[in-house]
């Protein structure tokens, strides 16, 4: 009998994450108050003022088709935070704006890989990359990391893995799942070593540092691409912007790529993108502040009581942690957790076997109900120690 479901996504693995979220939500209706530290969400509303841009463009008519690479305020307005934050030089005809950085990831490894052609990425990583790179039949090269050093990738580790096959290289800075941030010396060191070999650079937690400072691939070498978006520092998850900022001889691909599946982005969303970069930052400002203060507190909670964080996160809003000396079993244990104290985590598993034994909890939550998380959980491991 003939299949009716491919291979790649028949073995494509689920994401976790989202599936201790639907569980979480499952129990929510039966009544029942589950603390929320598995899901990578802003807490916090997307600020008045961007709204308000979305509801007067939807009202003014920008409901049609726009410029398959968005419009050029978005475009423009994006080229110049790169210029003032950065000071590196993007031209807004490398830009490509989409509706998040999913359908950006998307295009850009259709544009780069053929059957059998490998993207070097570490082990940890964000869940879904290897799903990209295998769903154009691409193959993910995986570098396993080290806890010590924050799980980042090394540049002799890249240098020694790098092949006539190998056609980019995936980093991410502020990390998910470690909260960690590329140093400019390991950023200008993989630069050197990828050579020809175009580093992809997924900067979607940009902003959210709160010790040192942040940087772009772009300040190292021109051979890159950035994923980049709204979702995580203006609070905009639900919106759907994200871009893609490019070598200028891949945006003709990559426009065509655009106009094949996907059309354009949200005519009326992308306006609200021109007031997140050019209207007030104060609200940006009050989240990181309160983001810091979170990490601190359940950074000291979590080692407390005996899970352990070795190399000190400090962007993004996530801690991975050890849980090994509870359980080898991640997705065991975080099911557990939600079963019997209602609290929702996410298993290192999600994030490829070299963060097996771990636990990622996201402070993208109230204060109070970290609390209330960590007492649970805190009482819940001495009972199971």
């Amino acid at each position: 009998m003939k299949k009716n479901i491919s291979d790649r996504v028949a073995d494509m693995p689920p994401f976790h994450v989202m599936e201790v979220l639907e569980r979480a939500q499952e129990l929510e209706r039966e009544g029942r108050r589950v603390i929320h530290l598995e899901i990578g969400e802003p807490d916090l509303p997307t600020a008045p003022h961007i709204c308000e841009a979305a509801a007067a463009a939807m009202c003014s008519g920008n409901t049609k088709y726009t410029h398959s690479q968005g419009i050029p305020e978005l475009r423009e307005a994006i080229a110049e935070r790169y210029r003032d934050k950065f000071g590196v030089v993007v031209a807004p005809e490398q830009v490509m704006i989409t509706s998040g950085t999913s359908p950006a990831m998307l295009s850009l490894f259709l544009a780069l890989i053929d059957p059998g052609d490998e993207v070097i990425m570490s082990n940890p990583h964000y869940a879904c990359y290897p799903n990209f790179v295998r769903a154009v039949n691409g193959i993910p090269d995986f570098i396993y990391t080290d806890r010590g050093s924050g799980f980042m990738l090394q540049p002799r580790q890249v240098a020694g893995r790098i092949t006539e096959r190998t056609r980019a290289i995936l980093i991410n800075s502020p990390s998910n799942p470690t909260g960690q941030v590329i140093p400019s010396g390991i950023m200008r060191g993989l630069a050197e070593v990828a050579g020809d070999v175009p580093i992809i650079s997924d900067e979607i937690y940009q902003g959210l540092v709160y010790e040192g400072e942040d940087h772009t691939i772009l300040e190292f070498t021109e051979n890159a691409f950035v994923l980049n978006g709204f979702s995580k520092l203006y609070a905009m998850t639900g919106w759907r912007l994200g871009y893609l900022i490019a070598p200028e001889r891949y945006i003709r691909t990559l426009q065509k790529i655009q106009q094949n599946f996907f059309i354009s982005t949200n005519a009326f969303v992308q306006h609200a993108g021109v007031a997140a970069l050019k209207g007030p930052q104060e609200r940006v400002k009050e989240m990181v502040t309160a983001y810091d203060q979170r990490r601190r507190y359940m950074l000291g909670r979590l080692r407390g009581m005996g899970l352990e964080v070795e190399s000190e996160p400090v962007g993004a809003y996530y801690i991975l942690a050890d849980a090994r000396r509870f359980s080898e079993d991640s997705l065991g244990l975080s099911r557990r957790i939600l079963e019997d104290i209602d609290v929702a985590v996410t298993p290192g598993i999600d994030f490829g076997d070299g963060a097996e034994g771990f636990l990622r909890f996201s402070y993208a939550n109230s204060l109070d109900n970290i609390r209330e998380g960590m007492d649970r959980l805190e009482a819940y491991l001495s009972r199971i120690r």
